[in-house]
């Protein structure tokens, strides 16, 4: 089993997002690429695929990983969403990156 956290402020953004649409959920994946080796992809989905591993929190399906792969880097990891003047988005905690790129959206292991 896998533990990936959300923060209130994460589960908050993410519910209002899926009341908007309504039959999606949010996808995180880690792909190659970024500055650092590996970053992070938030997507909206409306399909679960047979390897998902789907993750409840609050009874209701949050949000799914595609492969084990990118469940094992994201393990341990929290996931928090900030508002900031100019911009919002999702930011990653993840005890199993050794370094990030400057922007925080790409990581190494």
């Amino acid at each position: 089993m896998f533990n990936i956290i959300l923060t209130d402020s994460a589960l908050q953004h993410i519910k209002k997002v899926k009341a908007k649409n309504i039959n999606k959920f949010l996808r995180i994946t880690i792909e190659g690429g970024g500055c650092s080796g590996f970053q992070y992809v938030f997507a909206l989905d409306d399909t679960q695929k047979a390897d998902d591993i789907v993750i409840y929190q609050e009874n209701e399906v949050i949000f799914a990983k595609t492969d084990t792969t990118s469940a094992q880097l994201l393990n341990d990891s929290n996931i928090d969403f900030i508002e900031e003047l100019g911009a919002s988005y999702f930011k990653v905690n993840n005890p199993n990156a050794t370094a990030k790129c400057g922007c925080g959206s790409s990581f190494s292991i």
